[in-house]
């Protein structure tokens, strides 16, 4: 059964972002801006044909001519053809096809020969987006970080105190009488002003200790997403047997190097976990101080609490006055046989807005939604 035209462009998105992956691990300095310029220009010129895809890479990922034999070899490797050469004639109409999990004759009637859409069922990157990020290899991690820079992530919205003209909303008394005055006395129609919105700030506390190490660079790198699209009013720390603030380091444009200054700036990586200890630290120094006063504030953690359970119940209750919405993330929510029976999570449950999972690159984008509907 032939895909729809949307799933169908998701799914060839999908795939040249992972050919983007396999560029940079062939040793083409391929940044994040090369990618996502990769990513529209491919959109551009479409998958129908093996050459144009062939121009939008080698315009958008190579940097110098020192580049273009290794991306040739990629790509000859990638797409199972050799590359394309300047003054090649243009190729006919090649379609990307992969394992078809329908049920069909395979008698191939029902297509249209003309017709290139992409007829993926089930890829390897879209197997990538559901697996345990605990359970993957350091080949597949590199893809998901690659996948991670094809997120589009929406910055929760507030109402701000200024106003601005509009057709619906409240009367502007001054507008009114200035243009009232203007025209000498005469009586005008009334002017409307209504509220704007802005970003709501969004705060990530991500527990780093041994329990969560599987997941840790994952959880980062979705930090330094939410921080692409909300620069300046995303703050990230890190908690484990102390707290960091890592927020410098996820605002560089980067993933990979913003997740690499981060892990150097945190000192008890794989260690032990006292949440309760290290919110309360939070509260104090920054979150009464107006980080957390009416912002999302996203706990990433298994919550296992080595510490007093009954401290971290505590500060969970000081932070569900000062934050708008809490969301706490835990990777075990879901999976078979998990209960929140651990000390920790039991204390910040009753203080918890949403308890959603977090281990795999669909929870990943479910969080997301999560926070910017917050």
């Amino acid at each position: 059964m032939p895909l729809s035209p949307e799933r169908a462009n998701h799914a060839a998105e999908e795939v040249f972002a992972a050919f983007a992956v396999a560029v940079r691990a062939a040793g083409v300095p391929v940044t994040l801006d090369r990618s996502q310029a990769f990513l529209r220009a491919a959109a551009t010129v479409g998958a129908d044909h093996q050459s144009t895809t062939y121009w939008a890479g080698r315009a958008t990922l190579c940097g110098s001519h020192d580049d273009l034999d290794r991306y040739d070899q990629v790509f000859a490797a990638w797409f199972s053809g050799e590359s394309p050469r300047p003054g090649a004639p243009r190729e006919a109409a090649r379609k990307i096809q992969q394992a078809d999990l329908g049920e069909g004759d395979g008698d191939g009637e029902g297509d249209e020969p003309d017709q290139t859409a992409l007829r993926v069922a089930a890829s390897s990157t879209e197997v990538l987006r559901h697996r345990d990020v605990a359970d993957l290899s350091s080949a597949e991690r590199a893809a998901l970080g690659a996948l991670f820079e094809t997120l589009r992530p929406r910055a929760p919205r507030r109402l701000s105190s200024r106003r601005r003209p509009a057709r619906r909303g409240d009367v502007d008394a001054r507008r009114t009488l200035r243009e009232q005055l203007r025209r000498g006395g005469e009586p005008v129609r009334l002017e409307l002003r209504r509220r704007t919105t802005r970003c709501r700030r969004v705060v990530v506390l991500v527990d780093v200790s041994g329990s969560m190490s599987p997941y840790a660079d994952s959880l980062l790198r979705w930090a330094h997403t939410m921080s692409s699209v909300n620069r300046q009013g995303t703050e990230v720390f890190t908690v484990g047997t102390r707290l960091t603030r890592v927020t410098a380091a996820m605002r560089l444009r980067d993933g990979d190097a913003a997740v690499s200054a981060a892990g150097q700036a945190v000192p008890d990586w794989s260690g032990g976990t006292r949440l309760g200890e290290a919110l309360q630290v939070f509260l104090d120094r920054w979150g009464q101080r107006g980080v957390a006063r009416g912002a999302v504030v996203v706990i990433m953690s298994d919550g296992w609490e080595r510490g007093d359970s009954s401290l971290l119940g505590e500060q969970m209750r000081r932070l569900a006055r000062l934050a708008h919405r809490v969301v706490w993330v835990n990777p075990h929510v879901g999976k078979a046989g998990y209960a929140p029976v651990q000390s920790g999570i039991v204390a910040a449950l009753p203080f918890v807005d949403d308890l959603v999972a977090g281990h795999s690159m669909a929870t990943f984008e479910r969080v997301l939604e999560v926070v910017a509907d917050a």
